[in-house]
């Protein structure tokens, strides 16, 4: 059941990309941004179902589809829909160095019933995904601005192997400072 559900979650999350990318490959990118926006929501509200609650990530990222979306098709201008990655990760980055300032560990928040980690690797794991994301806005500004006929290939099927690539190059921190659960039961006298 657990692993229909993760199945479930990646097809939500990566469905609206593939949806975009096929659309934007027959209709163009104006067209393509629209079908984004619906299969964004779509997506949005699958998650919703399926977690029963409004996941952060999700739904900070469906607020500027349709803000950066809307303004793309409302202007007839693509570079709206092509800043917003930029602006998403930078975003999650200022969310959790802001975090970190305050002595908090926003991906503790988060993930924190999943993984169990010591202090000093929660921290250790939030500087490094806040740099990921720093590293994934720039990545889309060059690839945007330099490479401008392959963003859209690059924005449906790069972003998620380099993200999946990131995620096993941190397996090592995630060992060296989990907690070990307890898992003897306290004794009745």
């Amino acid at each position: 059941m657990h692993t229909k559900k993760g199945a479930i979650k990646l097809g939500l999350e990566v469905g609206p990309l593939i949806v975009f990318f096929l659309t934007n490959a027959r209709f163009g990118i104006f067209a393509a941004t629209a079908v984004l926006m619906g299969a964004t929501l779509a997506s949005l509200a699958g998650s919703v179902l399926l977690m029963r609650r409004v996941p952060i990530m999700p739904l900070v990222t469906a607020l500027c589809v349709l803000v950066f979306g809307g303004l793309t098709l409302y202007l007839q201008n693509d570079m709206f829909i092509k800043v917003k990655p930029t602006v998403i990760n930078l975003l999650f980055a200022s969310g959790l160095g802001i975090g970190l300032l305050f002595g908090r560990s926003m991906m503790k928040i988060a993930l924190g019933e999943v993984i169990h980690l010591s202090d000093e690797g929660w921290r250790i794991l939030t500087l490094r995904w806040t740099g990921f994301f720093i590293f994934l806005a720039i990545l889309n500004e060059i690839v945007w601005r330099a490479f401008d006929a392959y963003w859209v290939a690059f924005k449906s099927f790069g972003v998620m192997p380099i993200t999946f690539l990131f995620m096993m190059t941190q397996i090592g921190l995630l060992q060296k400072y989990q907690l070990q659960q307890e898992t003897a039961q306290p004794t009745e006298k």
